[in-house]
């Protein structure tokens, strides 16, 4: 069965120990191994491992000795609990060796979780978890998570009193950091908040915030948006160096510009638009951006949106071969050219 959206994110806050087990794959290996220890560590719990409840299996082993998967789901060990049999970049060579284990699978067995690298719909592995009728496949994307995730990250952290500002930077956060990074964020709040009542607020989340990435992001943003083409190339060869990924970059210009277009098309002009605007600018973020939508107009701001939304397409397409960081550089260039046509 495939898991997605919210049905995958209840997945992940509570797996269902009934089923047989679950293919977690996609192609940021950092965000599948996020969801991979989150799904175990909720299995087994954080004694798992050291219990021997957690038998590990590399696929290249498994590919060696076939009866490595099947032996460690029917395996009993010195500590009672559940038990998980992992098997790690899994490739649809292994779906015959793993479609055995998942039909031997009984009740009480441990469960199967298998992580992979990007699938095709036509993936045999892919087709195995997701017709089986007791297992579950997830695709991990490079999407940023959305509300709900956000929401069930912070309850996990103990924040219960965010206040809306302080979502907005949070989310904000969570759509430019990598996963791991991002809970490292939220663990600093939950401990910067630690015995206090007091709502979370914007001032706080930035004082947790890495800010050398956080400000180079607005950094490039503002660059590509003030059509200052030169700069441009050394700040995306320093934000690839961090690890950034292209797609993150672009969801965040794309976040960018629809903000500049709603100024610049808002009825009786920017400054009327940015009294509107929600979530509300604030401080110096507030007065760049007033100035950068009173240099675009809405036409051109409708046509940079087009030209994102076009880049996005082409790093997603199967069949393209170009770096995907130097498309978007490419796509940036572009709209800095825009920014200063007449």
């Amino acid at each position: 069965m495939k898991l997605t959206g919210r049905d995958a994110q209840a997945f992940f806050r509570k797996p269902d120990p009934s089923r047989a087990g679950v293919l977690l794959f996609g192609e940021d290996a950092m965000r599948v191994a996020h969801r991979r220890q989150e799904v175990i560590g909720a299995l087994v719990g954080p004694e798992g491992e050291a219990e021997m409840r957690l038998t590990r299996i590399p696929a290249s082993e498994l590919r060696r000795d076939s009866a490595m998967l099947l032996d460690a789901i029917k395996s009993q060990g010195f500590f009672p609990g559940p038990r998980v049999a992992f098997v790690e970049d899994a490739t649809d060579g292994l779906t015959d060796v793993i479609k055995t284990a998942l039909d031997e699978w009984r009740e009480g067995d441990a469960q199967i979780i298998v992580t992979a690298g990007q699938l095709a719909a036509k993936s045999k592995l892919r087709k195995l978890f997701e017709g089986f009728h007791n297992a579950f496949s997830i695709g991990i994307y490079s999407d940023p998570p959305g509300r709900d995730e956000i929401e069930a990250a912070l309850r996990k952290a103990g924040l219960e009193q965010v206040d809306r500002a302080a979502f907005d930077a949070l989310e904000g956060l969570a759509r430019a950091l990598d996963p791991g990074d991002f809970r490292q964020v939220l663990e600093k709040v939950a401990l910067y908040k630690l015995d206090d009542p007091e709502p979370l607020t914007p001032d706080e989340v930035a004082l947790c915030a890495p800010a050398s990435i956080e400000a180079e992001l607005d950094d490039i943003l503002n660059v590509v948006a003030e059509g200052r083409s030169a700069e441009i190339g050394p700040l995306v060869q320093r934000l690839e160096g961090q690890g950034v990924n292209p797609v993150t970059l672009l969801i965040m210009a794309m976040r960018h510009f629809r903000v500049l277009y709603a100024l610049a098309s808002a009825q009786g002009g920017p400054q009327a638009g940015v009294q509107r605007l929600r979530p509300p600018l604030f401080g110096p973020r507030r007065d760049r951006m007033l100035r950068q939508a009173q240099n675009w107009s809405a036409d051109r701001l409708e046509a940079a949106l087009g030209m994102l939304m076009d880049t996005d397409l082409s790093i997603r397409s199967a069949g393209q071969r170009a770096p995907a960081m130097a498309l978007v550089e490419r796509g940036f260039v572009r709209l800095a050219w825009l920014s200063n046509r007449r």
